[in-house]
């Protein structure tokens, strides 16, 4: 059957295209769908501040929101206790702490800091960060980013050469305290993720837009990599920071957003943000709350449960 064409007039092209505006969720997977977010549900400011945010990070016992907010070049570690209100709770000159992450070891928070070329973890207490202490001192990496750990103990963090993007590398820290460099076929990796059974690596690469995938060996060495999700996209900011959900999803950050993808690679729904879209993270009591990182805004959006639909 033929397609009838139809013709639109100015008023109504600008109507359909202010209605397509206002429109905070684009679905964009194809064939059978998962029921991400909830229903109606729409991004929430959480915190706003004019600072550039970063490295999210949800804390189960005290069920707070962790992140790093970044002015004049020098950064902090706040903890929001409230929509629109922040504490510091770390402001350490010279160190440009970037990533956090929530051990899976010992429930201290593990942080990346660029500047002072070091991985820290802290001891979360009711009265902030206490108990610092330096897993990774050394001077000769570039500015650590991003960092995971997986069950076995493992840490893994970027280490982008953002200047040259030569030396641009990927480390592993074992539970002994041994640092061996993983991944060296990256031009600038960013945001790092492993999956939950700890097998699989996912890396971000800001320069050529695009994530990686890494096979996690028995040893937790990190052995061959492909290239896991890209989406050519020429929209603003670059791949940076994700997070992954009990069901594999992962929830990718940059290029104008969040895009959820499924673990075989496929784009399920995108989550458009007009602000850089630099790191996302799990949390809420029951874990179903995204919380985004942006330019100088921290959003939330509640997801729903995903179950598996068939399009008609």
């Amino acid at each position: 059957m033929l397609a009838k064409k139809v013709i639109h007039s100015p008023s109504v092209l600008a109507l359909l295209l202010a209605l397509l505006s206002l429109l905070s969720v684009e679905s964009c997977a194809q064939g059978n769908t998962y029921e991400i977010l909830a229903s109606g549900d729409k991004l929430q400011q959480v915190y706003s501040d004019d600072k550039f945010f970063e490295g999210p990070c949800w804390d189960k016992a005290t069920g707070k929101l962790y992140f790093c907010a970044w002015l004049d070049g020098e950064s902090q570690i706040l903890r929001l206790d409230s929509p629109g209100v922040a504490t510091v709770l770390r402001d350490d000159k010279g160190y440009g702490v970037n990533g956090l992450f929530l051990s899976n070891i010992n429930q201290r928070l593990l942080a990346a800091n660029a500047y002072g070329h070091t991985i820290t973890s802290y001891k979360i207490t009711d009265k902030g960060l206490v108990d610092k202490r330096v897993l990774v001192d050394d001077s000769s990496l570039n500015q650590p980013n991003d960092l995971c750990q997986t069950r076995r103990g493992d840490i893994y963090f970027t280490d982008p050469d953002w200047k040259n993007k030569k030396t641009s590398a990927v480390y592993r820290r074992n539970l002994a305290g041994v640092v061996t460099k993983e991944i060296t076929d990256m031009t600038t990796p960013n945001g790092v993720i492993a999956n939950n059974a700890g097998n699989s690596l996912y890396v971000s690469d800001s320069t050529e837009k695009l994530w990686r995938v890494y096979d996690i060996n028995s040893d937790g060495s990190v052995g061959k990599g492909r290239v896991f999700f890209n989406p050519h996209s020429d929209k603003p900011g670059a791949p940076d920071g994700m997070t992954i959900d009990k069901n594999g999803n992962l929830y990718l950050s940059g290029l104008g957003g969040v895009r959820i993808v499924s673990s075989e690679g496929k784009l399920l729904k995108m989550i458009p943000i007009a602000q850089i879209a630099t790191n996302v993270t799990l949390g809420g009591t029951d874990n179903k709350t995204l919380y985004v990182t942006c330019k100088s805004k921290v959003y939330s959006i509640r997801l729903g449960e995903p179950k598996l639909q068939r399009n008609k």
